[in-house]
């Protein structure tokens, strides 16, 4: 769908570089179609995005629709 869409999107954009200088982790609990907990991790060598909990504790969590998620992210 498109939230998993928008989240391969991310992970293929995020760099090494991104992940030193942001040194964030951000949480989103979504609701709506493919909704559920998602994370982006931009601190963790290598950085990730995906579906579930994030490797490690979040720095920042937000709650939205997917819609939304979707739209701020295109």
């Amino acid at each position: 769908g498109p939230v998993a869409e928008t989240f391969r999107d991310i992970q293929g954009a995020v760099t090494e570089e991104f992940v030193r200088s942001t040194q964030g982790v951000f949480q989103f609990e979504l609701s709506g179609d493919g909704g559920g907990t998602w994370y982006i991790d931009l601190k963790s060598q290598g950085g990730s995005a995906g579906f579930g909990q994030p490797p490690v504790t979040a720095d920042v969590v937000m709650s939205m629709s997917s819609a939304d998620f979707v739209k701020m992210f295109t």
